[in-house]
């Protein structure tokens, strides 16, 4: 076998060393068919803390988080799961619902692949089964013909299915999930006469999904699909430096995983950081109004800006980083509405301009780039 170069590994192989330390660490009671205990799924996720954990023998390791935020968001997310209840993570675009669905499946069954990608054209069969037909033509209905969705196979081996936004799925195709959710099993008719007609949940199986509140009304869920989820909303990062973190932490990945060095100065990164908070909010740090873009200052946006000043300042050096920041924010401001623009510029002429003559040497260098935003 050849192994293949991957540009982003999931988190069960990422962080393989890691899960097989805490199931060796904590042998306390664990729900039906989990890898780990909900005890260790919380660390996992949200770190230890700084203190070492102790594994087996005299191993001891630094567990460090891989979600920023809350830990008490993580504690019910886990709480809900335990109970093989659905979890349904909402939030705006870019606050890392699915990288927390992510590390959830990883830690509590080992795969995070049992995925499903709502979109408008998602059909019933690819949340149910679908037919080998080639099979199908020659022997009839049987097992062997049948194609498992991943909601099958999850249900089957007891274990983590993930629905990626829901709500972009029609009402008639989410509403397959409420059978799988109440009855906890699928029905084949197709099958029918045969021992295994009907599939039944093996323990451990349950559903997390996602939804973004952007896409509200786009294909709301019906009430009886909603009584089967516990909801979490997912807030943006509340903490700057945590958010400066976390954007440092994965736009030096994204740089060093093609092989660049990473050389984005701490001071451009929190000036980026800050500029995008400021527009996410409509308030600044200082208590100044700004005027927010209709499009999502996320921080997987600022993560992808933070990324792209790296590479340019690997690839094509010989211009100051800070200098790359505005012609980077117009690309991501003018996404949904070309008149965000005029916020953006609002925004310099603004709260930007006022740290400037302030004499903070950052903001006095991006005022001095107010040209590149009327391209």
């Amino acid at each position: 076998m050849t192994t293949t170069a991957r540009q982003i590994d999931p988190p069960e192989h990422r962080y393989a060393e890691e899960l097989e330390f805490l199931a060796a660490a904590d042998t306390g009671p664990r729900p039906p068919a989990w890898r780990l205990t909900p005890r260790a799924v919380v660390t996992f996720i949200a770190g230890s803390g700084g203190r070492p954990v102790d594994g087996p023998g005299k191993t001891k390791k630094v567990i460090e988080p891989k979600f920023v935020g809350e830990r008490a968001l993580v504690e019910r997310c886990v709480v809900t799961l335990a109970g093989e209840r659905g979890l349904l993570l909402v939030g705006e675009p870019g606050t890392a619902k699915s990288m927390l669905s992510e590390l959830l499946a990883a830690a509590v069954c080992g795969t995070s692949g049992l995925t499903v990608q709502g979109t408008a054209g998602t059909t019933e069969d690819q949340l149910r089964y679908g037919w080998n037909y080639a099979l199908l033509l020659a022997k009839g209905p049987s097992r062997d013909a049948l194609v498992a969705s991943p909601v099958l196979a999850a249900m089957t081996a007891g274990a983590v299915a993930r629905v990626e936004e829901v709500t972009r799925c029609l009402p008639e195709v989410q509403d397959a999930l409420v059978s799988v959710l109440s009855d906890r099993r699928m029905s084949m008719p197709e099958l029918a006469g045969i021992d295994d007609a009907v599939a039944y949940a093996a323990p451990g199986f349950t559903v997390i999904a996602t939804a973004n509140l952007r896409d509200r009304g786009v294909s709301e869920m019906s009430a009886a699909l909603k009584r089967r989820f516990n909801f979490e909303v997912v807030p943006p990062i509340a903490d700057l430096d945590a958010e400066i973190n976390l954007v440092r932490r994965q736009a030096r990945a994204a740089v060093e995983r093609v092989g660049a060095a990473y050389q984005v100065d701490d001071a451009v990164l929190e000036t980026l950081v800050t500029a995008f908070r400021d527009l996410r909010t409509g308030r600044s740090v200082e208590g100044w109004q700004v005027e927010r873009p209709s499009t999502v200052m996320s921080t997987a946006e600022a993560v992808a800006v933070a990324a792209s000043i790296g590479l340019a300042t690997a690839y094509l050096p010989g211009r100051d980083p800070l200098s790359l920041l505005p012609g980077h924010l117009l690309g991501v401001v003018r996404k949904d509405d070309e008149s965000d623009q005029a916020r953006l510029l609002a925004y310099w002429d603004g709260p930007l301009r006022r740290r400037a003559t302030g004499g903070a040497r950052m903001w006095q260098q991006l005022w001095e780039q107010r040209d590149a935003l009327q391209h």
